[in-house]
């Protein structure tokens, strides 16, 4: 192909791109399936490999990332990036709308429009465009100057790297940005679906919090390659447009859609308190069904002439405020306090609770972390405590009510020996946690160890359970996971409640994890750090268990997202007496220890779907169903979205499939599922 024929081809895939960018992003109405839009992109790689010289910053194509930064370069902001003052009494909410109101009408205004937005719970950013192009990304820091991540920032797919008019309908005033410097700002957050995913895998001592955590955890990340690899979406609020200067906010937000931002859509214009009373309360249980959390419902004035007037704190601006719904809370008694001992050896204190009906459940235990959160508290067996229960996240005791507090209250001792196994305790080198070193004598510590190598994620044991696993270890025929392999019949009939069918179906479920793939075996021998992620980086480097345990510690750092602390602990593993006889003694037991080499397709019935499967199958696991599905040339993925290709709903199938059926995603039964084979 010739050059001038390449630049015109390159042209019009870069714009194509952008629009189907556009109508999933901003319009959620997508023309093309995501293969469809994989090969376009793929087609633009392509051309751009073979011609560099027209390859410009603000092509599709640089989304991957790949650029690694060791510092940061500070930005300072033209204007400043003030925070919202925050309320969670519709009291209050009152009295900032009448406080403008009587300004407004010293103004000699009297129409007082709001618009209400919901309050996405991400990360604030700064996006500068000069000419149309985004130049530079940065985070809100102190207000006055933040941090430069435009690599990572221009690797979500959300945010346009280059303006664009894709609705034909609602084209803008004009299309030539020569000349103009342009800044937007808005949220960065995850989806629920897509943090799931995330945490899906890593270890749990490294699992993120919540959604907000993990958005400015990633954000900071200095690859932006692996930034790339993690879903995040850019959401606009703001617009500063020096040729808009007297456009109202709600006309910027629908030129920002116009523009190629996504802004939610989910704002009204409110005439009065009334309406925007009407607002929060729609919302509040709204949100619940919403793919992403917000936390909040965001006020501001719609004349943005005003603003400048009205002014605006040190911190805050003075013509709009954020009221956030409250977290639900309630009252209890901390009856007792127990120390739980971890696979790892960590000791986590749980406070024993008076049973109390909290967000839909009943709460009878909250952990208290550790003994520096203990102490930050001062919480005391038998205080009165206020723990609470925001969306999915596990109660926790924030506050004591020390003004009822009793003189029968005592304190909380840090343990010195283990509660498991009476070796005395050692303080972690953070001073924060203390831990048992006892880790092949501990039975709480092995009880961890199998449940672990048990779980979904590994092994997949479903009927080896806690009570079971408890029975086991406390009378020692299981002291490590490769002692599963030589249990008998006569060996599990001699336990409690456990007859020859339980036995037989246990012994069924061990015979079926000697083919789980050497992955899922390496992830489940628990090794500090690995998490099923890590563990399949390690495997695509070293197809081997052999060829790992060969490797130098320098070696194993040299993998990608591996680094130097991840890979002392693998070589510490591998080189440790314990940890080298266990993976011996799998072995032995017929375990996968290498990679098992790359079929061709069984056939092409699945080629390029994305699969979705929900509720209870008869005939298949949900790792058989899967794997049949990536066998057929398709992707089973965990979360519906107009992205989806099929959903498989087996019985009591639940929010998924009535996700499906309102995005119109086609439906089908297991047996259906069958004969698409």
């Amino acid at each position: 192909m010739k050059k001038q024929d390449a630049a015109a081809e390159i042209k019009r895939l870069r714009e194509e791109i952008d629009r189907h960018n556009y109508l999933y992003y901003v319009r959620a109405q997508p023309e093309i399936s995501d293969v469809e839009f994989d090969r376009l992109l793929e087609r633009l790689i392509g051309l751009e490999e073979q011609f560099p010289e027209l390859v410009t910053p603000d092509s599709p194509s640089r989304r991957v990332g790949g650029d690694v930064t060791r510092e940061f370069p500070v930005v300072h902001h033209a204007r400043p990036m003030l925070s919202l003052s925050n309320t969670y009494s519709l009291e209050e909410v009152g009295e900032f709308y009448r406080r403008v109101q009587r300004q407004l009408v010293d103004a000699r205004r009297d129409d007082v429009e709001f618009v209400t937005e919901l309050k996405f719970d991400g990360v604030a950013v700064s996006l500068l465009y000069r000419d149309g192009v985004l130049v530079q990304g940065a985070t809100r820091g102190n207000g006055a100057q933040g941090d430069d991540i435009t690599a990572n920032l221009r690797t979500i797919s959300s945010v346009p790297l280059r303006f664009g008019v894709f609705d034909e309908s609602a084209s803008l005033d004009t299309d030539d940005w020569t000349g103009t410097e342009i800044e937007v700002r808005g949220e960065v957050f995850m989806n629920k679906d897509d943090f799931r995913q995330l945490n899906e895998g890593r270890p749990e001592e490294e699992q993120f919090a919540n959604p907000r955590n993990a958005t400015a955890g990633t954000l900071k990340l200095q690859d932006s390659a692996e930034v790339a690899n993690r879903k995040m979406v850019f959401v606009a609020y703001y617009l500063y447009d020096p040729s808009q200067r007297g456009m109202s906010h709600v006309d910027r937000l629908r030129r920002l859609e116009r523009m190629g931002f996504f802004t939610g859509g989910h704002y009204r214009v409110c005439a009065g308190i009334e309406e925007i009373r009407c607002f929060i309360a729609e919302w509040e249980t709204a949100r619940l069904k919403l793919p992403y959390e917000i936390d909040g419902i965001v006020l501001k004035l719609n004349d943005t002439e005003l603003w400048e007037e009205l002014g605006a704190t040190s911190k805050s601006p003075r013509w709009a405020i954020a009221y956030k719904y409250p977290a639900e809370q309630a009252e209890t008694v901390v009856r007792n306090v127990v120390f739980q001992v971890g696979r790892l050896g960590t000791v986590t204190p749980v406070a024993e609770l008076e049973p109390v009906r909290l967000a839909g459940s009943t709460v009878s235990r909250s952990t208290l972390h550790n003994f520096d959160e203990i102490e930050r508290l001062g919480v005391r067996i038998g205080d009165r405590v206020m723990i609470e229960k925001s969306g999915e996240i596990i109660p926790k005791v924030i506050r004591v009510l020390t003004d009822a507090r009793g003189d029968d209250t005592r304190s909380i001792p840090v343990p010195d020996v283990c509660p498991s196994c009476r070796t005395p305790l050692e303080r972690a080198d953070d001073g924060v946690y203390v831990y048992c070193p006892n880790e092949q004598g501990c039975p709480a510590q092995i009880r961890g160890r199998v449940l672990h190598f048990a779980s979904r994620n590994a092994m997949d044991i479903k009927t080896l359970g806690q009570a079971l696993v408890e029975q086991l270890v406390d009378r020692e025929m299981v002291r490590d996971p490769a002692d599963l392999y030589r249990l008998t019949v006569d060996d599990l009939v001699s336990l409690d409640r456990i007859g020859e069918k339980s036995a037989a179906n246990l012994l069924e479920a061990l015979e079926e994890s000697r083919q789980k793939p050497y992955e899922r075996v390496l992830y489940a021998l628990g090794i500090r750090h690995v998490g099923l992620a890590t563990a399949r980086e390690l495997v695509s480097a070293f197809p081997s268990c052999s060829a790992m345990s060969d490797a130098s510690e320098e070696a194993l750092a040299e993998v990608a997202d591996i680094g130097p602390v991840i890979a002392e602990s693998v070589y510490r593993f591998l080189h440790d007496e314990a940890g080298a006889q266990l993976i011996e003694r799998l072995k032995e037991a017929g375990l996968q220890f290498e990679a098992r080499r790359e079929t061709g397709l069984v056939n092409d019935n699945f080629d390029g779907m994305k699969v979705v499967f929900t509720g209870a199958l008869e005939r298949y696991t949900r790792d058989e169903a899967a794997a049949l599905v990536g066998e057929r040339g398709g992707k089973p993925v965990s979360s519906v979205s107009r992205r989806t290709d099929l959903v498989v709903a087996g019985s009591d199938a639940g929010s998924k499939l009535e996700k499906a059926r309102k995005l119109g995603v086609r439906v089908v039964s297991e047996e259906e599922f069958e004969s698409l084979l």
